[in-house]
């Protein structure tokens, strides 16, 4: 009794709400749909946040080891911290549950560590330092009551063109080199997996529409980068051998 005590405050924390607690431990109803799909849904969403905690650090040890950004455009990066900012900064103001966004924080920052590394393998060091002075000071703004919450629905809605255009300079960068440079394959993939997972996630959790639709939009994009890493892999395994 005492353990199923301590298990319940931390099951409708996380996983349940006080109906599929009930559903599932006091009615001993396993099969009930709608509380399944949202045990799923909670599990992919903290399992997405789990992964974001390390999905680019093979990118960003790739970029440390060859102390090279080749391959990867500060452009279409800045464009990625947009639109991570304003789907973290959109779930935040707006009261959703950490499980629906917060990978968004971690990538935040990993994504934020790569264009200040760009900028420091481009020989542009003060640059970069600029650029983080400048993020966390809007990054404030737009988290303070300052910025009325219709702001921060205009920034969500501009989260579509801005992963359009960050993937398509990507896609272009890739075709023109005839390679994908320094990008990781695996951290293509983990993004690719986790915008996919993100759809299921956001119609459980949020029922947002604008959400839903920017995920769906990322999906189809990242897709197009994975297809483009496996296309050009010989090329590039060649190509990084050549180097090393």
């Amino acid at each position: 009794m005492a353990s199923a005590a301590l298990l319940k405050p931390l099951l409708l924390n996380f996983l349940l709400t006080e109906r599929c607690y009930d559903r599932f431990f006091l009615e001993f109803n396993l099969l009930d749909v709608p509380c399944l799909k949202l045990l799923l849904s909670k599990v992919l969403g903290l399992g997405i946040i789990a992964g974001s905690v390390m999905v680019k650090l093979p990118q960003i040890l790739k970029i440390k080891r060859a102390k090279s950004t080749e391959g990867l455009s500060f452009k279409s990066v800045l464009l990625e911290m947009l639109s991570i900012t304003g789907s973290m900064v959109y779930g935040i103001r707006n009261h959703f549950p950490f499980s629906s966004w917060g990978e968004a924080l971690f990538l935040m920052l990993q994504t934020l560590t790569i264009a200040f590394l760009i900028q420091r393998y481009g020989g542009r060091t003060d640059k970069g330092v600029m650029c983080l002075l400048l993020y966390f000071s809007m990054l404030s703004v737009l988290l303070s009551p300052l910025t009325p919450l219709v702001g921060v629905t205009f920034l969500q809605a501009l989260n579509m063109p801005a992963i359009i255009v960050s993937r398509l300079i990507q896609i272009l960068t890739n075709y023109r080199n005839g390679h994908t440079g320094q990008l990781s394959a695996l951290t293509v993939f983990l993004l690719f997996g986790g915008s996919l997972a993100r759809i299921f996630t956001s119609i459980q959790e949020t029922g947002d529409q604008l959400m839903i639709l920017t995920y769906v939009v990322a999906s189809s994009f990242n897709g197009v980068i994975a297809s483009q890493v496996l296309y050009y892999w010989k090329v590039t395994a060649h190509k990084d051998q050549k180097t090393d």
